[in-house]
């Protein structure tokens, strides 16, 4: 039986579409239904568009912000990004990335960090500008008694002392030492002097740290950019002191 619906159906009349009158030439083809779905498809889209951006209007919030309002201009009709003068990459990023590849930069970094934590190690970032966290709570029986608090004498221990979060001498300990014979002002000058430069230097590694952070990480974003087959979004521009961000789209790798 399905050799003889072959049969039939390869001798059977083909359907066509009529064509255009040869009066009504002059207005074109005549549109197939092939066209017309296509036709059809791409309205529904634009009317489903047009629905969901008027909903959206309906909901915006007139306070609502978008760093987008002041970073792109619009073109003939189409939002661009703003050029702006700061260039993406420094002279020193530009050096290090051609002359050096990705595994060096992190070995570098990675000995930074470890030079970071030997120095914090033995400075113990005493005269950090941030703050501790923790706190020192001492309960009292009154009103009266908390608005006279007087916390040096509660510690026992000099007024000028009470901002040092470290090593701080009560008056029994102060009593005890003698630092005029062991410390002179020479001594204690070339001290200073040390400990100043220390903290010089604790501070241009951490910059240099994050500098071969940067540089890290744009290279292997651009690394990832060679793959001209994976699908990607641009999500923010990149700047001398970040990498540019993309969205990645899932690729299931066989």
């Amino acid at each position: 039986m399905s050799s003889w619906k072959k049969v039939s159906k390869s001798k059977s009349k083909q359907h066509r579409e009529r064509s255009q009158l040869e009066s009504r030439r002059w207005l074109g083809p005549l549109e197939k239904k092939k066209d017309y779905k296509k036709r059809a498809k791409e309205q529904h889209r634009k009317d489903a568009t047009i629905k969901y951006l008027r909903k959206k209007a309906e909901n915006r919030n007139p306070d609502e912000f978008y760093f987008n309002m002041v970073k792109t201009k619009k073109v003939e009709g189409e939002h661009q990004a703003r050029e702006t003068d700061e260039p993406e990459f420094t002279d020193d990023q530009i050096k290090i990335m051609e002359s050096q590849d990705i595994r060096y930069v992190n070995l570098m970094r990675t000995a930074e960090m470890k030079k970071i934590e030997k120095l914090k190690s033995s400075l113990h970032v005493i005269e950090s500008q941030v703050k501790p966290k923790n706190k020192h709570i001492i309960f009292v029986d009154s009103k009266k008694e908390a608005k006279n608090f007087d916390a040096a004498k509660h510690f026992n221990t000099h007024p000028s002392l009470m901002d040092r979060v470290y090593n701080r001498p009560t008056f029994d300990m102060l009593a005890k030492q003698d630092l005029s014979k062991t410390m002179d002002d020479k001594t204690l000058s070339k001290m200073s002097a040390k400990k100043e430069q220390q903290y010089k230097e604790l501070s241009k590694r951490i910059e240099r740290e994050k500098e071969l952070n940067i540089i890290s990480q744009k290279m292997e974003t651009s690394r990832h950019l060679l793959d001209k087959t994976a699908k990607r979004k641009k999500v923010t521009d990149g700047s001398k002191d970040q990498a540019p961000q993309y969205r990645w789209c899932f690729h299931r790798k066989k």
